[in-house]
């Protein structure tokens, strides 16, 4: 098991892990998700374990169902556990219209890293992303 700074939340049985330094907007993104149809996992803290040599997300017990909104306080949301299928990196501005694949390596296992896109429409199409995946030319 591994704790990391991070939000997450899941589309179904795909879940985003949402990295960045404090203040960069991971429960902002979190909740933009969770408006869109997306389960919380665990906001601030997140706990990484295997199963069944799958890599999953969970809240620590102290925070489980709870999501920080800046202005307003802690809210309570659905939790539950998901498996984690994709990485957001805050910190690291996406500069490519048609980004390569990128990974970053948690608990010994690859996953997509994704970085931040500048426009009203990302959150959505992180939802997408989730939901359906990505289309990639042979």
């Amino acid at each position: 098991m591994m704790r990391v700074h991070a939000s997450a939340v899941a589309f179904g049985p795909r879940g985003v892990l949402i990295q960045g330094a404090s203040g960069s907007g991971k429960s902002s993104l979190a909740l933009q998700l969770i408006r869109m149809g997306a389960t919380l996992i665990s906001d601030d803290q997140t706990e990484l374990y295997l199963q069944n040599d799958t890599l999953w997300g969970r809240a620590p017990d102290t925070i489980a169902g709870l999501i920080e909104a800046r202005g307003l306080g802690l809210l309570h949301a659905d939790a539950a556990p998901a498996p984690i299928c994709a990485a957001v990196d805050l910190d690291t501005i996406e500069t490519e219209r048609l980004p390569p694949q990128r990974s970053i390596k948690l608990l010994d296992r690859e996953v997509p890293q994704l970085h931040k896109v500048e426009s009203p429409a990302w959150p959505a199409a992180l939802a997408q992303y989730l939901i359906s995946g990505r289309s990639d030319p042979e």
